[in-house]
């Protein structure tokens, strides 16, 4: 049972979600300290000095703080358009790669069985003009 989960755990694509799920905790702590840091308080002077944080209204006993969720949604926002960006970068290189590959240039030989191949399908096909009783 040890082998097969060493073998499990050592196949490639548990190791690249393993990858991605550190880089993606890194990412949203890069991310979240830009909306903390940055947006949120850029948003709070344009808004005139608002903060969504202490946003709330009190209910009975109860405080909803509805700034908080509006924050959340904020947080979300930026964080899914900044992955965006990040993947729409990663494509761009991604095709640059696939644009420098050369194309394969075909072997004479090969390309002259191609041919060959291609007459003799051509002679076996019946003519359609052709009255098969001639």
């Amino acid at each position: 049972m040890l082998k097969e989960f060493k073998k499990f755990a050592m196949r490639g694509n548990v190791m690249e979600l393993a990858i991605a799920v550190v880089i993606g905790a890194a990412f949203g702590k890069i991310v979240t300290a830009l909306v903390d840091n940055i947006i949120t308080p850029i948003m709070g002077i344009l808004l005139g000095g608002i903060s969504f944080e202490n946003m709330s209204f009190p209910v009975d006993d109860a405080v909803i703080t509805y700034g908080l969720f509006i924050q959340a949604v904020i947080d979300f926002i930026i964080i899914a358009f900044a992955i965006f960006l990040f993947i729409k970068l990663l494509n761009r290189f991604k095709s640059k790669k696939e644009e420098e590959k050369p194309v394969p240039v075909p072997d004479p030989q090969t390309e002259l069985l191609r041919e060959i191949r291609d007459l003799l399908k051509k002679e076996q096909t019946p003519d359609p003009q052709q009255n098969p009783l001639d």
